[in-house]
């Protein structure tokens, strides 16, 4: 659906593909004025937050910022946890990199500011195609925090509701790749791996890095990433 161009989003951006492919159809395909919102959350790099500045620059968001919040202080992942190894092999159930509660608090975070910032839509690059398994990345999650912010909002209230959009959730990698290529997108500034050094150098092992890697290979599109 087409954003008409007076309107502002929030767009939740982690520096990543996703939600750097998120972030270009909210600007370049749907016309908002964006607002990039990021999160110091304790995870293992801070990579991912520098790619997200040069992200947000990029694309042109009208304002880009940062939110320092301490999930690492509640442990329980391995992206937050340096004591708990970041699997390298695929493995069934949910693994071990899922961060508790994350997307349910940067949501509300995102649905704050874009109350204040009178935002019509909040973006966020959620994926149940080629995923890790994280619960908070299927339409039932996103379809049950937009009727959440239904009732929990003043603008919902005066009927103006905020709306969520998840563009990328029946994407496959593949297909997100070929959008962001599609939009202009300059894959080389984002920063997937879930244990990238400080120079955002990727591992190529981790299970975002097979994905990632993946997904260039099957959109034929040239892998920009860089590997230590």
């Amino acid at each position: 659906m087409h954003v008409a161009a007076d309107r502002r989003a929030v767009v939740l951006l982690s520096g990543g593909m996703d939600s750097a492919t998120c972030l270009g159809l909210a600007t370049r395909r749907d016309g908002c004025r964006c607002h990039a919102l990021s999160f110091d959350y304790g995870q293992r790099h801070r990579a991912e937050l520098t790619a997200a500045a040069a992200v947000a620059r990029h694309l042109g968001a009208a304002e880009h910022r940062v939110l320092r919040i301490d999930l690492g202080s509640l442990g329980g992942s391995a992206l937050t946890d340096r004591s708990l190894p970041v699997p390298e092999a695929p493995a069934p159930g949910i693994p071990i990199t899922y961060v508790p509660a994350r997307n349910t608090v940067f949501l509300a975070l995102g649905l704050a500011w874009a109350e204040v910032l009178e935002a019509d839509c909040l973006y966020a690059g959620m994926n149940a195609v080629d995923y890790s398994g994280y619960p908070d990345c299927r339409p039932e999650f996103v379809t049950a925090f937009q009727a959440l912010a239904d009732v929990a909002t003043r603008r919902a209230a005066q009927g103006r509701r905020v709306e969520i959009r998840a563009p990328l959730m029946a994407l496959g990698k593949a297909a997100i790749v070929q959008a962001g290529a599609g939009l202009g997108i300059d894959f080389a500034l984002t920063v997937s791996c879930y244990q990238a050094d400080d120079a955002g150098r990727a591992c190529g092992r981790c299970d975002a890095c097979r994905l990632r890697r993946e997904g260039f290979a099957a959109a034929g599109v040239a892998d920009p990433t860089r590997y230590r």
